[in-house]
């Protein structure tokens, strides 16, 4: 019995000061590391760093239990136990470092590059769930099962899945055919048939999000935005026409009046944020014989649909303030009332 203790105490002692000493020097180095990327331009090196620090830990048991192992003598069918332990923890913690590490790399290139690639969360959860069903397969194989009988299982029970997830799965199908067709991308402004508009935060395996200019969140399922009619004003550009009625009394001249909205919004560029000098501002004698003015629309261009408000109340006000320099009127509907009297 005292030697049965003894083969099972020295590898647990071993195991425990191994470990001891791993996560010692385990925090050490994560110390050393972030005093190291903290001093960096890059983001790169955080992003491994942070990737790897849950894994290390795994890391720590794997090469205890492995420690402890060397040391003793128990029976040999232990000893595979252990060992096909030790690598599932190994081949785990090696996935969930891989999934991390590419999610965020992946994430953080397409950010700081131009390519026309959305980096959304379901993007970002489809590449993580593709390594993480690698590393599975990987784990079922060390452990000497059979990845035959599992797949033919999955292609059974996969009906009764799809028939039970008949929402979510629809939603992650119109989630997958809107980045793939770019109709709406992360950061486009769009505005839903509904009213809603705003920012799109991020497309997701079920949802897409949506801040609007209050700062509120919008969140659609992805199948009802798919059948929705959605205008993306970011789309084919930001750039977009501004387009600002004006009406002014019928007795003052058209030619005039176009003279004056031009000059005024010509000199409105470079001063009003937004504003666009190419194409050059222009007015259209539109919609023309109102009931009680001469309607202008004065056409400019901005740079993105909101700054669009900043430059009509920047306009609005210097187009006021000329008309009232040059004498020219600005009507308001008027209605005259006939009584009719009583007869005696």
């Amino acid at each position: 019995m005292d030697m049965n203790i003894q083969k099972l105490l020295i590898p647990a002692v071993a195991a425990l000061i191994s470990l001891s000493l791993l996560f010692l020097v385990r925090g050490i180095a994560f110390r050393v590391l972030h005093r190291w990327a903290g001093k960096t331009e890059t983001d790169i090196d955080d992003i491994i760093i942070k990737a790897f620090k849950t894994p290390s830990f795994y890391w720590c048991i794997a090469i205890g239990l492995y420690i402890g192992v060397a040391v003793t003598d128990i029976q040999e069918r232990y000893i595979i136990y252990i060992s096909k332990t030790i690598h599932v923890i190994v081949i785990f913690s090696i996935t969930v470092a891989a999934a991390n590490l590419s999610g965020k790399i992946f994430s953080s290139f397409i950010q700081k590059s131009n390519l026309p690639i959305p980096a959304t969360g379901l993007v970002y959860g489809i590449l993580k769930g593709v390594i993480f069903v690698l590393g599975f397969l990987i784990i079922l194989s060390v452990l000497g099962i059979s990845i035959t009988p599992f797949i033919t299982a999955l292609g059974v029970g996969g009906l009764a899945v799809a028939l039970a997830l008949q929402d979510t799965l629809a939603n992650l199908f119109a989630g997958i055919h809107i980045l793939i067709e770019k109709t709406i991308r992360v950061g486009d402004f769009i505005r839903l048939e509904t009213g809603q508009e705003g920012y799109v935060d991020d497309i997701t395996w079920r949802t897409t999000r949506v801040k609007m200019l209050p700062n509120n969140m919008v969140i659609i399922p992805n199948s009802k935005l798919a059948q929705s009619i959605v205008t993306n004003y970011y789309l084919p550009e930001k750039r977009m026409s501004l387009l600002i009625p004006i009406g002014v009394s019928y007795s003052s001249n058209p030619e005039k009046i176009e003279r004056i909205l031009v000059e005024e919004a010509k000199k409105a560029v470079g001063e009003v944020p937004g504003l666009l000098k190419d194409p050059e501002p222009f007015v259209r004698f539109i919609p023309g014989f109102g009931e009680s003015s001469l309607d202008f629309t004065l056409i400019c261009q901005v740079k993105e649909f909101v700054d669009q408000y900043l430059v009509q109340h920047e306009l609005r006000k210097r187009i006021f303030k000329r008309f009232g320099d040059e004498g020219i009127e600005i009507p308001f509907p008027q209605r005259t009332v006939h009584l009719k009297g009583e007869k005696g």
